[in-house]
């Protein structure tokens, strides 16, 4: 390695029985989904057990949240540094982001959202939310202005979620970077850190990608710094924790490797699992395929009719053999989304019991599905009709926020 380089973390080795997961791609090889374990281990980040849940709850003095007690956040790095700052009385910010492609945003993007928010209310530190529209330029056909929309109207949605305006910046890149100057320095600062080879390596580019790409990550891993914030921060050097789901460790693994060199504190990060795609474990829920998602603006006719038609079940193939054998709540979607939108344990605990015995037949999980995620998101659509064009300026409205 010459002189000045950083070492940088190249994109873990894949066999050809490993589930595929990077920013862009997610594919499992099993029925039951990825194998969070192994990603860990091929990653080189940390399994949340229950005695870091338990810390959490002493240091924070509140009961942890669900998709921590079941596994849904998963992963992290450097958890524990953030809940010894916290116990001290010190400061840190929340930083996560959204690739906007689509009008409407589905139930899986909000999981992070969801969680984020929590963070917020629990810990009572601000927040910096990226929108990434020139990603989307740079790896969808599509134009400046079609991006730069969605970037708005995914806005709406992600202020839907309730997050605190006092203490939230929002921000999409292809406005933002060229009015903030302390960001585009940190841009080259990371920039420099890294070469063309080491970026390769981390996310596989290839010599016909376009340009945009290669730099790209630079621009990602820029909010993970507080001086690029400084009518926020004013050039104060705060820790950073990254609320995300796994597929986006890539970037931060780079932002890690080069913190030292930029005389920065490594950003901290929780890891989230994917929600499925209806037709099966094997997929996330995706935007570029209507029939394998349910969208924030669904009616309660579609979410009825794309649970019941779509959604992967775990039952038998006759009521007769579902009756005797049971179903199997590892491959089941219906079940599967229950473990992220229902947040009655007990009741949670007993719909389980009651289809692997065979009491509860596949479209009565379906109808249980329905009627938990419908109500949700009729909630949500309430939220979300408040949410005006003068609302959403409020959020990215360069200015201090509370600290």
């Amino acid at each position: 390695m010459a002189e000045g380089e950083v070492q940088v973390d190249i994109k873990p080795a894949v066999n050809e029985d490993d589930d595929f997961v990077d920013p862009w791609t997610v594919t499992g090889k099993s029925d039951t989904g990825i194998d969070y374990d192994k990603l860990i281990k091929r990653f080189g980040s940390q399994k949340i057990d229950d005695e870091l849940i338990q810390r959490f709850e002493k240091v924070t003095g509140k009961k942890a949240h669900h998709f921590l007690t079941r596994g849904i956040f998963f992963s992290h790095r450097d958890l524990n540094t953030i809940l010894n700052l916290h116990e001290a009385g010190k400061k840190f910010y929340l930083y996560t982001g959204r690739g906007p492609s689509s009008e409407s945003m589905h139930i899986g993007h909000m999981v992070p959202f969801m969680f984020t928010k929590w963070l917020q209310d629990v810990f009572d530190v601000p927040l910096i939310i990226q929108l990434t529209d020139d990603e989307k330029v740079l790896w969808r056909d599509l134009k400046i202005e079609d991006a730069r929309k969605m970037a708005f109207d995914n806005a709406k949605d992600i202020i839907a979620v309730g997050f605190n305006q006092e203490k939230t910046f929002i921000f999409n890149d292809l406005d933002f970077v060229g009015q903030c100057p302390a960001f585009y320095q940190n841009m080259v600062r990371i920039q420099k850190c890294v070469t063309f080879n080491q970026v390769k390596g981390i996310f596989g580019f290839g010599e016909s990608d376009v340009i945009g790409k290669i730099t790209f990550p630079s621009i990602e891993a820029a909010p993970a710094f507080s001086t690029s914030f400084p009518f926020i921060f004013e050039n104060k050097v705060l820790p950073c924790l990254v609320p995300c789901a796994i597929d986006q460790d890539p970037y931060f693994r780079m932002s890690r490797d080069v913190a030292a060199r930029l005389k920065m504190p490594k950003p901290a990060l929780l890891h989230s699992t994917f929600l499925p795609a209806l037709q099966g474990a094997q997929h996330k829920m995706s935007s570029s395929d209507p029939n394998a998602s349910i969208f924030l603006n669904d009616s309660p006719k579609q979410i009825k009719n794309k649970i019941n038609k779509f959604a992967f079940s775990g039952g038998q193939a006759t009521v007769d053999e579902h009756r005797l054998k049971g179903g199997n709540t590892s491959v089941d979607i219906s079940y599967k989304y229950l473990t992220y939108f229902l947040e009655d344990d007990r009741r949670l605990a007993e719909i389980k019991n009651e289809y692997e015995s065979g009491v509860l037949l596949t479209g009565e999980l379906k109808r249980e599905a329905i009627n938990v995620i419908t109500p949700w998101i009729q909630q949500y659509q309430q939220r979300r009709a408040k949410v005006t064009d003068e609302i959403v300026e409020s959020y990215f409205k360069i200015r201090p926020i509370k600290l």
